[in-house]
């Protein structure tokens, strides 16, 4: 996670089943439970301690005894651009089958133990990793510990499950396949990434999900699931010696190497105009430009640039041409997209069909000014206040968000004291620099795409 974004695809976890009423009203009385609780002194947060286990497994940890509960987030490297050739959807499946059985657990007996437990569990497919979260009761922490246990190392992928979900899935491709949004997504993909496995569907199609076997699942869960690709985060109530000792009970016997498949870095195709011609009332439109890594050296130039051109909801220059002066659209936006092989800087809004050529038209002037002048001194002045200072907020509000925060910045290489001098850092960026990259990133000829009547229409 770049901590100005998330490193996440977006892509939502497959659908799972109702489950049980006990079920239900568990997770319902931990979400109040969790809403209820002041969020973590964001001090506590510089206090971040390196747990490394007696089998070699490292985690970042900021130990918090304030409340009774404890979130542990993590990662292993390789997602959805994993997929197979033919076989797109297979990452997306495997995490939607982690909490229906593992060991000598099925589905429904796990699930029960989970409620007992007083955990929730969840994993993730994005394009780069596999996500896995789970937070629990620290009284219950040796049973939550040893159902998470169960689902890294001994997950069940039984047929049963498989096709059910597998279903839910199809039925999602099938209910969006005349839906503008998602055929606009799937040509905006291919037409910037090319053939590269990003412009792929995450969750995969028709066609793929039915080649895929409970054998491909156990294959890419056995290359996957190893701790040279690990990234773990933990916060809450427990020490680092106890820590410890659940690092090696949940990770301890995976394999030491993954066998991944190279995934090549890929340039955005740019300089093109994309029109996916819908008799729609609203238009929307996407445009995109060259990115920055979250770990460069001039990101935080880029993100301060981002943060006046399109960042902020409602002071940014595209909100104040698009919105306030003329009423073109109810919110334009622009946002730095990192991910482990292409970043980008997309702006997007949707707007009038008959002013859509209008607004696109502003959208570019604004840019081009950006490019050519940058920023003021004031403007850049209330943009760095503005990013120091809504950082706590954003990022380390509770103790899911710190985790999801730590394992980010493992992710990025970061160091561990990158909280302590991120203001710094920001502070350190001048003027020239954002100007800079602004043209720097700016000046690219963009890929436009334009979902809705065609723009000579009016």
């Amino acid at each position: 996670m770049s901590l100005v974004l998330e490193r996440m695809s977006g892509v939502p976890s497959p659908a799972r089943g109702e489950g049980t009423v006990v079920r239900a009203i568990a997770t319902l009385c931990f979400a109040l439970f969790f809403l209820s609780l002041p969020a973590l002194d964001a001090r506590a947060a510089m206090n971040i301690q390196e747990v490394r286990s007696k089998k070699g497994v490292t985690a970042w940890m900021v130990e918090d005894h304030s409340i009774p509960l404890i979130a542990i987030r993590f990662v292993f490297d390789g997602g959805t651009a994993q997929d197979p050739v033919g076989k797109e959807g297979l990452v997306n499946l495997m995490t939607g089958l982690f909490d229906e059985g593992a060991g000598d657990l099925d589905s429904e007996a796990f699930q029960q133990k989970l409620d007992d437990a007083g955990a929730e569990i969840s994993f993730q497919a994005a394009r780069d990793g596999t996500y896995g979260w789970m937070r629990m009761l620290s009284d219950h922490k040796d049973e939550a510990f040893g159902l998470l246990k169960l689902t890294v190392n001994s997950p069940r992928f039984d047929q049963a499950p498989i096709d059910r979900i597998r279903s839910q899935i199809l039925s999602g491709i099938l209910a969006n396949e005349r839906d503008p949004n998602t055929v606009a997504r799937q040509r905006w993909l291919r037409a910037i990434y090319g053939q590269h496995p990003y412009s792929r569907p995450d969750e995969g199609t028709k066609q793929s999900l039915a080649t895929i076997t409970a054998a491909d699942i156990r294959a890419f869960h056995k290359a996957n699931f190893a701790r040279g690709g690990l990234h773990v985060a933990v916060v809450g109530d427990i020490d680092a010696a106890t820590l410890s000792g659940k690092l090696d009970e949940v990770f301890g016997d995976l394999p030491q190497k993954q066998t991944l498949a190279p995934v090549e870095d890929v340039k955005l195709k740019l300089g093109q105009q994309l029109e996916v011609n819908y008799d729609l009332p609203q238009t929307s439109l996407q445009l995109a430009w060259p990115g920055v890594k979250p770990n460069a050296r001039d990101f935080f130039a880029a993100a301060l640039m981002n943060e006046i051109l399109g960042g902020s909801t409602f002071t940014s220059r595209l909100f104040e041409e698009v919105r306030e002066k003329r009423g073109l659209a109810y919110g334009v936006s622009s946002k730095l997209v990192d991910h482990e092989h292409s970043n980008a800087l997309l702006v997007t809004t949707a707007t009038r069909s008959d002013r859509a050529a209008e607004t696109l038209s502003i959208v570019r002037k604004v840019v081009k000014d950006m490019a050519e002048k940058g920023p003021t001194e004031e403007e850049l002045a209330a943009t760095k206040k503005y990013l120091i200072g809504s950082f706590a907020i954003n990022h380390l509000k509770s103790s899911d968000s710190i985790a999801a925060t730590l394992v980010g910045l493992q992710r990025d290489n970061f160091a561990m004291d990158y909280i302590k001098n991120r203001a710094a850092l920001i502070d350190a960026v001048s003027l020239e620099d954002v100007r800079t990259e602004a043209r720097k990133l700016l000046s690219a000829d963009p890929t436009v795409m334009i979902v809705g009547p065609p723009l000579n229409r009016y």
